[in-house]
């Protein structure tokens, strides 16, 4: 159909690769996932996204299982608006509106948006919004009176049936000690087997100390063949017309930027440059040379993807 015509339009090239997110493709989107018996899409946030409540309450009414996990910045919505729009939606759909907060990454970007407070002082207001939200949700009235956010006789209407799991990710220091504290699900970024497992192990502890247990997430890129030779010829050609200014650029970002989970990304893309980008059995960083965020793939079978994935998930 119209949502998987060639666009002959190429990753990482100086002319624009990226489909148009129109409204019809994500909807197309969404009832694909949900027929294929995916439980959950994430909606992010940011300057090149579309504004994720939006999203959210439009697919909500054209799907009727799939969960929607939802993005907000603390930067940019009151901890007590975003509890209101989570909850709305919640009731709504019965349980299928998540959020998940953001504490950003690009000080250029957030700044554009009014928001100048440094890397850290952002994971202590982050904190402070999630501890919020959670009270929110559960009881009848909140008063409060933080570093970042006071809120007097504050309740929330529409109340959740149940109180939504908050997924949260970072992968600096102050993060993980946030996520450690108050969040319920920690997501990341897809690294190698070994990374990810040194790092759930750090959480484990982490979350102990304070009496608490997370769940995890971790995200990545897919690359399909019938055979793991076309998987690979796929992931080459993804990359074949890279210009140098969008690598460049990529450079500058991670530069300038201050994600940690970021710049580990990046540094697994440099340090496999010789080896074709391969960082393990299935896995690759060739598209971190031109994305930041989610950008490792998983190259093979359908049946090798999924080997990989119970791995990971084991």
């Amino acid at each position: 159909g119209s949502n998987s015509t060639n666009l002959n339009s190429w990753t990482g090239t100086d002319e624009n690769p990226e489909r148009p997110p129109t409204v019809e493709y994500i909807e197309a989107i969404a009832k694909a996932a949900e027929a294929h018996g995916f439980s959950t899409l994430l909606l992010p946030t940011g300057a090149g996204c579309l504004d994720s409540l939006a999203v959210a309450a439009y697919l909500a009414a054209r799907t009727t299982k799939l969960h929607l996990l939802f993005a907000a910045r603390p930067g940019a919505t009151s901890p007590a608006i975003f509890a209101k729009q989570v909850a709305t939606i919640n009731c709504w759909t019965h349980g299928r509106a998540l959020p998940n907060i953001v504490t950003g990454g690009s000080p250029k970007e957030l700044a554009a948006e009014g928001d100048f407070l440094d890397h850290d002082t952002r994971y202590e207001r982050t904190r402070e919004y999630i501890h919020l939200l959670k009270q929110l949700f559960t009881l009848p009235s909140v008063t409060y009176e933080g570093r970042f956010y006071r809120l007097e006789n504050a309740s929330l209407f529409p109340k959740p049936a149940q109180r939504p799991p908050i997924y949260f990710g970072g992968a600096s220091d102050i993060a993980k000690e946030v996520a450690a504290k108050e969040a319920d699900v920690y997501m990341m970024w897809g690294e190698t087997f070994e990374r990810m497992k040194e790092r759930i192990e750090e959480m484990k502890q982490k979350a102990a100390h304070y009496g608490r247990t997370l769940r995890y997430s971790i995200s990545f890129q897919v690359v399909l063949g019938e055979t793991e030779k076309e998987a690979w010829e796929q992931a080459d050609a993804l990359v074949s017309h890279l210009s140098e200014s969008a690598k460049r650029k990529k450079d500058e970002l991670i530069q300038k930027g201050d994600s940690v989970g970021a710049k580990r990304l990046h540094e697994l893309m440099k340090t496999s440059a010789e080896r074709r980008f391969q960082i393990g059995p299935n896995l690759w960083a060739g598209l971190t040379q031109v994305l930041s965020g989610n950008s490792i793939a998983l190259v093979g079978t359908p049946e090798q993807v999924a080997d990989r994935l119970i791995e990971f998930i084991g």
